[in-house]
């Protein structure tokens, strides 16, 4: 069973989803965007440190607690550190009052039909069973959308759903990313074929189970309400997906019931060089803002 009081402060309470959970892959842009240089670091193991410290350092800001964001999304090997000596997890929920989520896709795989779907996960069993361990509430699983191909999204949410139920055979939340990119000249009619192929996966849902839903913000404002208002649904968060933090803002506004799960947005203007006191006052400038599009 899902700890009651991290399903309720999700399913209701004000704020927003940080997403923390920069892979390999991305690890050295959201370095390079903190003002670390590949230069600055050896291999991998040195890289993972280096983001888990900026990573510590957002979590730690006096900024950084439930109040304002409800949930963080964690990479694996975060989860498996620590933070002041506790888990990561614990100390996300223990101390700053912030429900913990982990990322468990593995990439994606090379595009088919319009869309890249995700990598096998031949380990996400172990995964979930650790998660629970960790005291983790929900996962997180990215897939894409590059073209309004009505095949390849059936089975880009098809993936998403047969995850999530063996996600949720763990007690785990999941969280379902099927990201449409925000550039593709068939934006809109991808998104409405998303909605079909979504709303058709909730219906088969068993009565009583819920997912959430991790989407890209939508050409028409307000689209999404009917995934807002869907009783299987426990919230609609929305993703960056490249905005700049004003832009994502202002067209978060217009999505009313949807709140931000941003990454690389929230992380706009901060730098390994900034005094803690600089470093505070720029991650709370831009928790305000994103807090504050995600309660309009």
């Amino acid at each position: 069973m899902t700890d009651q009081a991290k399903a309720d402060q999700m399913r209701s309470a004000p704020g927003f989803i940080a997403a923390l959970d920069q892979s390999g892959g991305s690890t050295p842009k959201a370095l390079a965007q903190y003002g670390v240089g590949e230069d600055a670091y050896s291999g991998e193991a040195e890289m993972f440190d280096m983001v888990h410290a900026m990573r510590t350092r957002i979590v730690k800001a006096p900024a950084f607690t439930g109040e304002k964001v409800i949930g963080a999304i964690l990479f694996e090997m975060t989860m498996d550190r620590e933070i002041d000596g506790l888990p990561s997890a614990r100390f996300l929920w223990e101390k700053r009052g912030v429900v913990p989520f982990l990322k468990v896709d593995k990439g994606l795989e090379d595009a088919d039909r319009g869309v890249r779907l995700m990598k096998p996960i031949p380990t996400l069993d172990t995964m979930c069973e650790r998660a629970v361990g960790h005291g983790v509430f929900g996962t997180k699983m990215r897939s894409v959308i590059d073209a309004a191909d009505a095949a390849g999204i059936r089975a880009n949410v098809a993936q998403q759903f047969q995850l999530a139920a063996q996600i949720k055979r763990h007690g785990l939340m999941p969280i379902l990313e099927p990201e449409v990119t925000i550039s593709i000249p068939d934006k809109a009619e991808a998104e409405r074929i998303l909605m079909d192929e979504i709303l058709s996966g909730l219906e088969a849902l068993p009565e009583g189970e819920e997912v959430m839903l991790k989407l890209s913000l939508p050409s028409e404002a307000g689209f999404y309400r009917p995934l807002i208002d869907h009783p299987k649904v426990m919230r609609v968060v929305a993703l960056s997906g490249g905005h700049a933090r004003d832009d994502a803002n202002a067209l978060l506004e217009q999505n009313h019931g949807m709140i931000a799960s941003f990454s690389r947005a929230l992380a706009e203007g901060l730098s390994a060089q900034h005094s803690d006191a600089e470093f505070n006052e720029t991650i709370a400038a831009g928790i305000d803002s994103i807090y504050r599009a995600s309660s309009t």
